[in-house]
């Protein structure tokens, strides 16, 4: 409605608007979050997560109004039929931009349940943030190198039992987990340093993914592969707001986890730490293959083509 404003007006807009959204809404997380903290019944306390779910879920109806009040994005959302609020989904991207996450949470909002980030044990002590993520049952995880547990052999599997008994509670309510494997956004730079076998994407970190299905493995059993794809170009976070990325893509392939990596010790075995990383790396280079196919269906004609088929000349 009001994409006819200057990008840098809408930039701006949208700024106030989310942040107005957020300090309306969080001292009502907030409440709930240390309602839920004092009260130690079971009962209470399922309760109080279903009413912080709902409001994280407002948070994120209201800013994707936002974004549709403001501009006027082509999206393009292809594979999320079948998908269902009480089922359980292990959830990977590969990641371009910090528009990745509203663009992702626009396109599976209420189709599955809340996005959950395994967060590092030390940011539960962050002032106001930490009770929220816990009370919204972000789950916390601690892991030690290979180093600390040869210096304390009684540390070996105490991340992995620590991080099961944060999920737990995921055996009853179902969830989605959320990681992206890239561990960090594309840029050519970062392309270039890694040597990257890949022509859109960087290497693959199979290590936090296999910690969460060790996890877990007991309830994580499908995995949504999601490709975003910009095809006018990889977009920083200030265009997004500034409604300047008129098409997005996002496909959704739902996987099987192999049993084989449910559950399993990657750390401390080698064969399935190579097995899973084969697997990882054929997921990458399908992964791969598609943004190509997805590129060259949305471009028209050569120039188009060599504007957007290149790594190079994506703007950062």
């Amino acid at each position: 409605m009001l994409n006819f404003l200057p990008p840098p007006l809408k930039g701006v807009l949208a700024i106030v608007l989310i942040l107005a959204n957020t300090l309306i809404l969080f001292p009502v997380l907030l409440l709930f979050a240390l309602l839920k903290l004092a009260v130690p019944v079971t009962g209470a306390r399922k309760g109080c997560t279903v009413v912080l779910n709902q409001i994280a879920g407002l948070w994120i109806s209201i800013n994707s109004g936002i974004n549709n009040l403001l501009h006027r994005v082509a999206w393009d959302i292809r594979g999320v039929e079948g998908l269902a609020t009480d089922q359980w989904y292990f959830v990977t991207c590969n990641h371009q931009s910090w528009a990745d996450i509203p663009a992702i949470q626009h396109a599976l909002h209420r189709r599955i349940p809340f996005l959950k980030f395994f967060l590092k044990q030390q940011l539960v002590w962050v002032p106001f943030l930490g009770v929220a993520w816990w009370a919204l049952d972000f789950p916390f995880m601690r892991r030690y190198t290979r180093e600390q547990i040869e210096k304390n052999p009684a540390l070996k599997g105490k991340d992995l039992e620590t991080t099961r008994a944060a999920c737990e509670k995921f055996h009853y309510t179902p969830v989605t987990v959320f990681n992206f494997m890239e561990g960090t956004r594309l840029t050519p730079a970062k392309h270039a340093a890694q040597k990257s076998p890949y022509q859109y994407l960087l290497k693959p970190r199979a290590g936090g993914t296999a910690f969460v299905l060790g996890a877990m493995g007991e309830t994580l059993h499908t995995m949504l592969d999601v490709t975003i794809v910009y095809p006018d170009g990889r977009p920083s976070f200030w265009r997004y707001l500034c409604g300047q990325i008129p098409r997005i893509v996002i496909d959704v392939r739902k996987l099987e986890i192999p049993a084989r990596f449910l559950g399993m010790d990657y750390q401390n075995d080698d064969a399935i730490r190579a097995d899973f990383q084969q697997w990882v790396s054929a997921l990458w280079e399908a992964k791969d293959a598609l943004i190509a196919r997805i590129l060259a269906e949305q471009t028209h004609g050569a120039e188009a083509s060599d504007n957007t088929g290149k790594l190079d000349s994506l703007p950062d």
